[in-house]
């Protein structure tokens, strides 16, 4: 896994505009069972994906942390909401919390997830393949491409798939 992730940035950015291309194209007209089929293509790849094996979105990005986020993780880590923010978040340049710094703190040795089943929304999403209008988040899917393997995969399919 460590040769695909490392690989994954140069193979993302040789297909940057074979996928820009692409997704302008479904942006504009999706087809009607995009929602399904990104349903399918998601299920699938994480059938044979495991992310304990990568954890490369927790490595090197760190999600946005909601209100109820930092209420809940704080709650769990046993830390008042402001002191979880002052040890662990910062405000970046969109006035959004973030990790202050990657990888995360609660990542393991073992990739491992610390507070996994409090996790921030953003972590429980990732790489977002599965969401319905996923046409509008292509902006989103480009980066992620870069970061996931199973994302980079879900995209070379559903190219495959739609044929646009």
């Amino acid at each position: 896994m460590e040769k695909i992730v490392a690989e994954l940035p140069l193979k993302a950015k040789e297909k940057a505009t074979e996928n820009k291309k692409f997704f302008a194209k479904l942006k504009k007209k999706p087809p009607k069972n995009l929602d399904y089929l990104m349903q399918e293509l998601h299920e699938d790849e994480f059938e044979r994906t495991d992310c304990l094996t990568c954890a490369n979105c927790c490595k090197t990005t760190g999600p946005l942390f909601t209100n109820a986020d930092i209420e809940r993780i704080a709650k769990h880590v046993r830390l008042k909401p402001q002191k979880f923010i002052d040890t662990y978040l910062r405000l970046d340049e969109e006035n959004d919390y973030v990790l202050q710094q990657v990888p995360c703190a609660f990542l393991g040795t073992d990739n491992f997830c610390s507070i996994y089943d409090v996790r921030p929304k953003a972590c429980k999403e990732f790489p977002h393949t599965d969401r319905k209008k996923f046409q509008q988040i292509s902006h989103l899917t480009m980066k992620n491409v870069a970061i996931c393997p199973a994302a980079f995969n879900i995209v070379e399919e559903m190219k495959k798939r739609i044929g646009i």
